[in-house]
């Protein structure tokens, strides 16, 4: 049975918020897997003009507003999805790095611009 999506009840910011964090999370230059099964996520992307690149996709600044706003942070750390040490890093739980957002394709639009 697939996982239900959104479970918890996250509102829209903070569903492209975790959908942004798991993405950087994958990367190399953004995420470090720790050995307890959490990655900490560092070096937040910048929007340069209207948007920013998350590996090779491409994010609306307008869809990551959560990422420089400290309150879809706390909502998150309180739900047990991560562990907020904004505006520096997020140490993402095991229930954050997978957790169903159903935004991810939403938000990350792939390739060159």
């Amino acid at each position: 049975m697939p996982k239900k999506i959104n479970p918890l009840g996250l509102n829209p910011l903070q569903l492209k918020t975790l959908a942004l964090l798991q993405e950087l999370a994958q990367l190399p230059d953004h995420g470090t897997a720790e050995s307890d099964g959490t990655v900490t996520v560092r070096y937040l992307p910048h929007p340069h003009g209207d948007h920013f690149h998350v590996g090779h996709r491409m994010v609306h600044a307008s869809d990551a507003t959560g990422l420089a706003l400290e309150a879809p942070w706390i909502a998150l750390e309180r739900k047990g999805l991560l562990k907020s040490k904004f505006p520096e890093s997020a140490v993402m739980t095991p229930e954050g790095l997978t957790y169903e957002t159903g935004v991810r394709d939403l938000i990350l639009h792939g390739g060159d611009h």
